[in-house]
């Protein structure tokens, strides 16, 4: 089931969807790159540009003024795709200063139109490029006669950097970074050890560096560009993380960032969310309390909130803290940090901070395996009682996903969803509408309604987010989408649909790479569905090296699995000791479905000792647990185990008048392998009762067993279940030679030898297994 607590973890740098940086210290100065954007600007004002190119390029401003640096080759390439006159234009500009002289470049900045006069152009001072320009050109108006000569020199090392290879030996020319003292109207010349600083820090990339998107820029952002790329770097981490940069390249960048300023608080949360996506413990961990010490230190809280503001730092600190341990699964810290924040927010009277933290407290206890139904419960009224719809929502599908694995009725959980789902539209929680879809597919699942939970998977995948799109993108990368599509890849496998499934995995591969949160959940699937492919084809060699695989993303899973492969490869008492030790664990955590599974092999295992009076306690049992908790899909699989014993016990009759009971949802809401197994046992008892009548009557019985074996062996066709296929052969060849229909019998023969030599594995008995 999907997580109800993903969004639980506290983002300050998110207030609705916008994220707050502040770059304390840092200023604006003039680049090269910067003087390529003026001129892209003045061409603007100054040539006649048609409508569709203008609104091109209008939508290309604000990313090319506060994104980092491109190198001469990116931004005329993105200019050109906009308008390759008003490219060629900025090319022609740039070719006159960079191959002119210096006052070139000071006559292109004295006829850039002044903001506070150009009213009827783009370039006013109320306007974005008014801002920029202005901006600019006081910036490049407090340098220095040597600071504009440095500029200059950038500026032809970044034009002809794009048109020629430096020679071998050749000194790059420094950029320039103006700090505090080069923007200062009344600075003095650079002292030696101040200008080898600049050397070192402003040394400029190499033209395959620049083009290189994974690699960041070396030099120092200015406070937009860097606002620009925290903003765009958390959105884009928290909505669709394969746009981002890699980890690797992003953790270069916020380590050029924290190298210029390393009390820079937003560039350690952002590096913090960064080490959680390659689950990096303790670089998260360090990142996160740098935060908070730099947010405390920089005063921003106290400003903000006065000295409440340091309290509540400390206290969404420690819960953070808590919500990192909880992630890697160290439980004890978790608890630790979670009572620290508990204490200070109730000496601080912050009831929001305490809804969170009582949230978080029943989230661990669920972890930890144990009862959190009552703090659940507090927890649902106390966030009702202090209007915070957010947490009573989350809270509620906390106890639907309890009641479902506790045996809840299937209406109650239903209604409980419905409920929240309107609270959920009337605030336009997104995220929770997500999470209830998800969960709603799970629980039809587990109830074995597959046409209902492919619905809900259908209508979470074509829903429109709510949320607010930035940056081009919508919130697709949540783990209620990811279980989604794994429950629709499970439903495809289960009617054989391979290809469709590879489709589907192949879109979650792309969408949550290996190193993310959510992506266990694609690689368990994925597992899952290649080992029942590879037993229902009989390949068991193929079958066990994925059982290990499988016992690494899930213990339980994994010696289920095993049990499986070591029964079929006829290890009983290795198999036998596994279940009992299987069926141990999943009672003390209250598995219900895999004890229920693990009972159904248990008397599969007492079948081939033809024990089929022994296994019949087992499957009352199974039968008994899972109408309890209202599991259609297992009930009718124990329901065939029944009739199967009953079968072999010698009452066809009785047995095919149980089976009756389990047909209908089999056929309705069953995988394809069901499907087969229920036509082939029914054929089976209808030819065990057909011996029992007299010959009219069991001449009619036999014909509809024709009809049955038919439509198994097109069930098992679809699935090349070959082993199925030779057994139903074998009987069809039976019936027909029953029925005296020579030529049909000796076709059905031919089947059956050609498969058993195709197979070159012993016949198991027929009547030994289900």
């Amino acid at each position: 089931m999907a997580s109800v607590h993903e969004s639980l973890y506290f983002n300050p740098m998110m207030t609705n969807g916008v994220v707050h940086a502040n770059v304390f210290g840092i200023k604006d100065w003039v680049t090269p790159y910067k003087i390529s954007v003026l001129a892209l600007l003045y061409e603007m004002t100054a040539s006649k540009i048609t409508l569709p190119e203008r609104r091109r390029l209008n939508k290309l401003i604000l990313p090319l003024q506060q994104g980092p640096d491109l190198s001469l080759g990116q931004f005329l390439k993105t200019v050109e795709e906009c308008c390759p006159q008003t490219a060629y234009a900025v090319k022609l500009r740039l070719h006159e200063m960079a191959d002119g002289e210096l006052k070139d470049m000071e006559y292109f900045f004295s006829t850039l139109p002044t903001p506070f006069t150009a009213f009827d152009s783009e370039a006013y001072k109320t306007s974005v490029v008014g801002l920029f320009m202005r901006h600019m050109l006081l910036a490049y108006n407090k340098l220095s006669f040597s600071q504009v000569y440095k500029l200059y020199k950038s500026l032809r090392h970044y034009y002809h950097c794009h048109y020629s290879k430096p020679t071998d030996g050749q000194v790059d020319v420094p950029a320039l970074v103006a700090d505090d003292l080069d923007m200062d109207l009344t600075s003095m010349e650079d002292t030696v050890g101040d200008r080898i600083d600049k050397e070192e820090l402003d040394t400029p990339l190499h033209e395959s560096e620049l083009q290189n998107d994974d690699i960041p820029s070396r030099s120092p952002l200015s406070q937009k560009q860097a606002e620009y790329f925290l903003a765009r770097q958390a959105y884009l981490l928290k909505n669709d993380e394969n746009k981002s940069l890699k980890p690797a390249a992003l953790q270069d960048e916020l380590n050029n960032m924290l190298k210029f300023n390393p009390d820079f608080a937003e560039a350690h949360y952002l590096n913090y969310l960064n080490s959680m996506r390659v689950q990096d413990i303790f670089l998260s961990t360090h990142s996160l309390l740098h935060y908070f010490d730099r947010l405390i230190l920089s005063g921003n809280e106290g400003k903000s909130n006065g000295d409440e503001g340091y309290g509540r730092s400390l206290r969404y600190a420690a819960l953070n803290l808590a919500s990192l341990h909880c992630r890697f699964g160290h439980y004890q810290q978790a608890d630790l940090a979670l009572q620290e924040a508990i204490r200070i927010a109730q000496e601080s009277n912050d009831h929001v901070c305490l809804q969170h933290c009582l949230s978080w407290l029943y989230t661990l206890e669920q972890m930890k395996g144990s009862d959190s139904t009552v703090l659940t419960e507090d927890s649902v009224k106390m966030a009702a009682h202090f209007c915070l719809p957010y947490l009573a929502s989350l809270g509620i599908q906390s106890l639907v996903q309890q009641g479902a694995t506790q045996g809840k009725t299937a209406h109650k959980l239903m209604d409980a969803l419905k409920d929240t789902d309107i609270l959920h539209w009337k605030h336009s929680l997104s995220e929770l509408i997500e999470i209830s879809l998800a969960q709603t597919t799970s629980i039809w699942r587990m109830y074995g309604k597959s046409t209902m939970a492919l619905q809900q998977a259908l209508l979470l995948l074509n829903m429109s987010s709510l949320e607010p799109v930035n940056f081009g993108v919508q919130q697709n990368n949540t783990e209620a989408f990811a279980v989604a599509l794994c429950h629709l890849a499970e439903l495809h496998a289960e009617q054989g649909l391979y290809g469709a499934v590879s489709e589907i995995l192949q879109h979650l591969k792309e969408q949550f790479p290996p190193h993310t949160q959510h992506a266990k959940l694609w690689m368990l699937c994925e597992l899952k569905i290649q080992f029942e492919r590879h037993m229902n084809e009989g390949k068991y060699h193929l079958a066990e090296p994925q059982v290990t695989a499988i016992a690494a993303l899930n213990k339980t899973e994994g010696l289920y699995r095993k049990a499986q492969v070591l029964k079929a490869l006829n290890r009983t008492t290795e198999a036998y000791g596994i279940l009992q030790r299987l069926q141990v664990h999943c009672e003390k955590t209250k598995c219900t479905e895999m004890v229920i599974r693990v009972m159904l092999s248990t008397a599969e295992l007492h079948w081939e000792s033809s024990g089929f009076s022994a296994a019949l306690p087992f499957l009352l049992q199974a039968l008994s647990l899972a109408r309890q908790h209202h599991l259609q899909a297992l009930a009718s699989e124990t329901i065939l185990h029944l009739t199967f014993t009953q079968l072999m016990l010698g009452v066809p009759e009785q047995a095919l008048s149980v089976l009756h009971e389990a047909i209908e949802p089999i056929l309705a809401h069953g995988a394809v392998m069901d499907k087969g197994r229920a036509m082939l046992l029914t054929a089976r008892c209808q030819m065990a009762v057909a011996g029992l009548k007299p010959n009219g009557q069991g001449q009619a019985v036999l014909l509809l067993a024709v009809e049955t074996l038919d439509e198994s062996a097109a069930y098992f066709s679809l699935l090349s279940c070959k082993e199925r296929l030779r057994d139903v052969h074998y009987l069809q060849a039976q019936v027909h030679r029953s029925l005296g229909q020579t030529s049909q019998c000796n076709k059905s023969a031919m089947l059956f030898r050609l498969l058993d030599q195709e197979l070159q594995t012993p016949v198991p008995p027929v009547s030994m297994r289900l």
